[in-house]
């Protein structure tokens, strides 16, 4: 069977405006608008987009599963509006200090490793696109190499990264 090849994202900073904190009301989460041409390109190129974001809002309780999943919507929504396919979206409700550790949240890899079984890629042939450490340690300990941008920057910045 032959293998898929993926570009893992991280959400917040990535997909949708960095807000400093965390993104709790549908009303704040705006879509990046300027990744959509070329994540449209890397979909077109044969890349899944996978979605793996820390969520630990829902452990402090600042918003409910029912609420992410609502932006969550809005995310997947935009993105279908402009010919794009997001494979999954994983996340991690869990936070360090409300939940005790996790095996999910990053830096730990299990959220990656989960898709990449799931989805049957390769992860020779994977990239993992984030705006902090934290996303490129993760993919490094699933495999894919990372690519580290600012928050906001536009994803068409690094396509040359990507064979």
């Amino acid at each position: 069977m032959k293998k898929n090849k993926a570009v893992f994202l991280d959400r917040d900073g990535v997909l949708n405006k960095e807000l400093g904190d965390y993104v709790c009301h549908p009303d704040d989460f705006k879509v990046l608008e300027h990744n959509f041409k070329p994540l449209k390109e890397l979909q077109d190129r044969g890349y899944l987009l996978i979605v793996i974001t820390n969520q630990g809002g829902v452990a402090k309780g600042w918003y409910s599963e029912e609420t992410l999943a609502l932006m969550h919507g809005e995310l997947i929504k935009a993105y279908e509006a402009n010919g794009i396919h997001l494979s999954d979206i994983y996340y991690c409700r869990h936070h360090p200090d409300y939940n005790g550790k996790c095996l999910c949240r990053k830096p730990g890899s299990l959220m990656l490793e989960k898709a990449a079984a799931r989805f049957n890629v390769d992860i020779s042939r994977s990239y993992f696109i984030g705006d902090n450490q934290r996303d490129m340690i993760a993919g490094e300990g699933a495999g894919v190499k990372g690519i580290l941008i600012k928050s906001d920057q536009p994803i068409g910045e690094v396509l040359h990264l990507i064979d």
